[in-house]
């Protein structure tokens, strides 16, 4: 019963987002990529113009414009890179842009990107989705990524989300085989077999507008009835129906206290009978010391030998009590300090459980109810429940990620064809115009009375050139009805058509190679390449990147939640001069007796950010980009090497070895250089030293013999000197003994003049 109503709550959903804008929306979309593949004219166009003589050709100017904006989007693949929250992560978010290549290589993402980037174009809107096979590796599992049909998806009409986040469901119906639908699910067939059959009276189609048969090119029309009574239908069609929606389901946070282990305890109880044994000791004394002084107050008459007996039973029942009390204290204690507090998040229901068991819910601390966010999956065929399970808890988001074109705020976003469609309608009915003007004009029609003519003749000689055709006398001769010429604005008409479509979609002429509107120059080349794909790039910042870096996410998501075992991947790097590289994740870390005791590089329960580089899937001008490598080579900022890597020359890596080994040889040939060198400056060292030790031996000698010249010369002056300060000094004396008997007699002559006056003046 239950699975019944899971059924019919799946259909409900599908009838609730099947709605009249759901149907519309794909109708435009629908002929928005009938007009790109070509198709754009109705049969009853087709016939219209078919009856009135005019051509049914078309100009598509579409194609060329879609070309160029999924070679935009997609001229190289994108690269994701992972930053950990945690120190402890960084070596193993390294790790996710490996596996994210792995991934991306395995499911030839480069493809899958290609078709969806053009169903954005063509549909406004495509799709990637991120699955696991079970089967891959040998039943362990593989997460690839794939591409489901945008017209197969049916998102709540109230989500408001780019990236449909807040979508309460997504959906994917397909009309499918029931023969395929149990290759697709292998071990399911009785259930398989059990759905009915596709009531297709239950589809209202009168919504869809009158000339919805257009879809020439839709390999599959799921949505065209089959007749069941026919005998050549021997396939019996059901509808599958897989819904993905987001759940709330009650969690609790618990803190609780793991008791401490047995040896933990034995520790804990050895610890304490250390401790009670020096509490014991202590206890003692305190207790003789209390009974020493009760004596001594017995004795000096200050207490009576009742009130000692009591105090001292007192005493020791309080001795007691307090060694009780420690003990129990410090038991507790010491598990409190080996018993941890640990928090875990588990359901609701396995909360539930093990609160039954009294060990576990007293050491319960605390437990906070909360709710989280799960993806739930559930698959239908028709009428029959397959399956109905929830996701791990490592995927939060949704695995279908949206790739918009214009997004609209609501899942039904606008297409770049449907802007173009209006004026390649016009386009197209000018070229049938003109080629119609110009059939009439060189294939004329006449006017004639009737029986004027051969009707036969003239039809089928009148256009021959230089035919001669008669008519009949009597009648007017037949005038020719010459067509009405085409006004001049009207081929002005064409050309600015061909603008307005390159204007509205932002792809020029330039762009595509077209050598009468580009630049002389090479910069000048470049400005315009700068300039004019800004609106692109615009385009990639806001739809097409936020899809990419929510898609490495879900990525992420899924390889944490499958790729829980130790593995080892090998990606192939074709444009890189290493072509393969490897790469374990979740290495066993063995203890001494050979048990797992861990894991290194622990994938599963690692947390890292994923972040998608900017600008990695836009198309690089590769000759601009060479030559700025060969001006950041000449600035030595980075070598040859770095050059040599982002070339087209073949055999880049017999190249690389071989500059290897002349790198070496060349390092090898400067060291020997350099060693001779400083052989050589040490030979010309000692050379000049023996040259200055023989200046110097030649000088010493010369010192030498000038020294003894000189004492020579000194001792000659010395004694010559002696003699002649003899002589002088011999000299001195005579003079001076002179000069003192001259003075002497002066002095006699003086007192002799003296006496003499004095003489006079006593005569007188």
């Amino acid at each position: 019963m239950a699975r019944k109503k899971a059924a019919d709550r799946i259909k409900e959903m599908f009838n609730t987002a099947n709605t009249g804008t759901r149907i519309q929306w794909q109708y435009i979309n629908q002929k928005g990529e009938d007009f790109a593949n070509d198709n754009q004219l109705t049969r009853a166009e087709k016939n219209a113009l078919q009856e009135a003589g005019m051509p049914t050709f078309t100009i598509n100017r579409i194609i060329p414009i879609i070309e160029m904006l999924n070679f935009y989007a997609t001229a190289n693949n994108p690269r994701w890179q992972a930053v950990g929250t945690e120190g402890s992560d960084s070596d193993v978010a390294a790790v996710f842009s490996d596996i994210a290549d792995y991934v991306w290589y395995q499911s030839h993402g480069s493809t899958l990107l290609s078709n969806c980037i053009n169903d954005a174009i063509n549909k406004s809107v495509g799709y990637l989705q991120v699955t696991v096979d079970p089967d891959a590796d040998r039943g362990l599992g593989e997460v690839k990524i794939i591409q489901p049909h945008p017209f197969d998806l049916w998102v709540d009409p109230k989500s408001r989300d780019i990236l449909f986040k807040d979508a309460s469901y997504i959906m994917i119906r397909k009309v499918l085989p029931k023969s395929h639908v149990k290759q697709l699910f292998p071990g399911m067939e009785k259930k398989i077999n059990k759905a009915s059959s596709m009531n297709y009276a239950e589809h209202d189609y009168s919504e869809k507008p009158k000339d919805f048969e257009q879809k020439d090119f839709t390999i599959y029309d799921t949505d065209d009835p089959v007749d069941l009574n026919d005998s050549n239908a021997t396939e019996t069609m059901v509808e599958l129906y897989e819904l993905f929606e987001k759940i709330k389901v009650p969690f609790v946070s618990v803190f609780y206290r793991v008791p401490p282990s047995p040896e933990q305890l034995n520790q804990i109880q050895q610890q304490l009978s250390k401790e009670m044994a020096a509490l014991q000791a202590e206890m003692e004394v305190k207790l003789k010391e209390t009974q020493v002084s009760i004596q001594q107050a017995v004795q000096s008459g200050q207490m009576l030998p009742e009130r000692a007996e009591l105090e001292i039973r007192k005493a020791q029942d309080e001795a007691q009590t307090q060694i009780q009390i420690a003990q129990q204290e410090m038991m507790a204690k010491l598990q409190e300090q080996a018993s941890k507090t640990e928090n875990m998040s588990i359901s609701k229901r396995e909360f539930d459980a093990l609160l039954k068991n009294q060990e576990f819910a007293k050491n319960v601390i605390n437990a906070v109810p909360y709710f989280t966010t799960r993806i739930k999956q559930t698959c239908v065929v028709t009428d029959v429940l397959l399956y109905e399970k929830v996701l791990d808890e490592k995927i939060v988001d949704y695995p279908i990620v949206p790739f918009h074109y214009k997004w609209t705020g609501t899942p039904y976003s606008m297409s770049a064809v449907a802007p173009l469609i209006g004026k390649q309608r016009e386009l197209n009915k000018a070229h049938q115009l003109m080629v119609h003007n110009a059939s009439l004009g060189s294939s004329l029609r006449w006017l004639y009375e009737e029986g004027a003519i051969e009707e036969d003749e003239w039809e089928k000689y009148s256009s021959a050139p230089g035919a001669m055709l008669k008519y009949r006398p009597g009648h007017n001769p037949p005038t020719p009805v010459q067509p009405m010429p085409l006004p001049n604005a009207f081929f002005g008409l064409v050309q600015q058509g061909k603008g307005d479509m390159e204007y509205l979609a932002g792809i020029y002429s330039s762009m595509q190679g077209d050598t009468t509107q580009q630049h002389e120059t090479f910069r000048g080349m470049l400005a315009m390449d700068e300039y004019g794909t800004r609106r692109i790039k615009y385009w990639m910042k806001n739809c097409i990147e936020p899809a990419l870096r929510q898609l490495g996410e879900v990525v992420r998501q899924y390889t944490q939640s499958v790729y829980t075992a130790n593995k080892v991947f090998r990606i192939v790097q074709p444009n890189a001069i290493q072509s393969e590289k490897e790469v374990e994740i979740n290495i066993p870390i063995y203890n001494d007796f050979g048990e797992a005791i861990g894991k290194w590089k622990d994938y599963a329960t690692a947390k890292f950010d994923i972040r998608v580089i900017s600008g990695s899937t836009l198309p690089v001008n590769r000759w601009a980009y060479l030559a700025e490598l060969k001006e950041l080579m000449q600035q030595g900022v980075i070598d040859d090497v770095a050059v040599l890597a982002e070339t087209d020359i073949r055999n880049k890596e017999q190249i690389l070895k071989r500059k290897s080994m002349y790198a070496q040889l060349s390092g090898q040939v400067q060291q020997l250089s350099e060693a001779v060198k400083d052989k050589d400056g040490t030979i010309e060292t000692l050379e000049r030293q023996l040259v200055q030790a023989g200046i110097k031996g030649k000088v010493m000698q010369a010192e030498v013999e000038i020294s003894k010249k000189k004492e020579e010369v000194k001792a000659g002056l010395d004694k010559e000197y002696v003699e002649t300060e003899g002589k002088q000094k011999l000299l001195r004396n005579v003079m001076s003994n002179e000069v003192d008997m001259a003075k002497r007699e002066l002095q006699n002559e003086k007192n002799n003049l003296k006496n003499n006056l004095q003489d006079n003046t006593t005569q007188q």
